[in-house]
């Protein structure tokens, strides 16, 4: 319902949509959905890597059962995402990866957030290869580590008030991102020719609080 709310809101603003469901930890949904991407819209330009679960608390509270569902629905999804579309992308000489990070994975105090930084550097060392080993094809890796005012952070901010607030009074704005005013224009601007010179980094979409 998600996807197809999201499909209505494009044709509603004049453009193209395709929803199509996906579990991402599943190979064959994964292929599934690229193909049906392709065939819909004549090829593929832009991959984003967004959808993941995310195991949160101190590493004794992480079951194994959490950190490997939050492995194969981050790095190895975005692994086999990146591969599927590689072919395509460069068919049409070229094309944009975002993938999905976090600055949880630089903090001076990892105390809750090993698993879920463990999960999100392993996705911008994915990026740092696709870059290296796909640029001379014209395909572009990128990752974007964001602040956003997304329903995870609001389930965040809820579950740890104090610790929320005192996180918002370091961001140098003063202020969460907006998912589409500051998060996803930027990422259409990132995919775009202005910046054709640009792979392999990874960008602080964070107000200014990157470590």
């Amino acid at each position: 319902d998600k996807v197809e709310k999201a499909a209505a809101l494009i044709m509603a603003r004049g453009g193209k949509a395709c929803a199509v469901a996906c579990n991402v930890k599943h190979s064959a949904d994964l292929a599934a959905a690229v193909e049906r991407a392709a065939k819909t819209f004549g090829g593929l330009d832009i991959l984003v890597n967004n959808a993941q679960e995310v195991p949160t608390g101190r590493l004794e509270q992480v079951s194994d059962e959490a950190f490997l569902a939050g492995f194969e629905s981050g790095p190895l999804a975005t692994f086999r995402l990146m591969k599927l579309a590689r072919p395509l992308m460069a068919a049409r000489g070229g094309g944009t990866i975002i993938n999905l990070a976090s600055s949880a994975g630089l903090r001076w105090d990892m105390s809750g957030y090993g698993a879920y930084g463990a999960i999100k550097q392993a996705t911008r060392v994915l990026t740092r290869a696709g870059a290296a080993e796909w640029g001379r094809e014209g395909i572009r890796v990128l990752t974007i580590a964001p602040h956003a005012e997304s329903p995870g952070l609001k389930r965040w901010v809820e579950a740890n008030p104090e610790e929320a607030e005192a996180f918002f009074r370091t961001i140098p704005l003063g202020r969460i991102g907006q998912l589409e005013e500051d998060i996803g224009r930027a990422v259409v601007a990132l995919c775009g020719p202005d910046m054709a010179y640009l792979t392999g980094a990874t960008i602080p979409l964070d107000g200014g609080q990157a470590n």
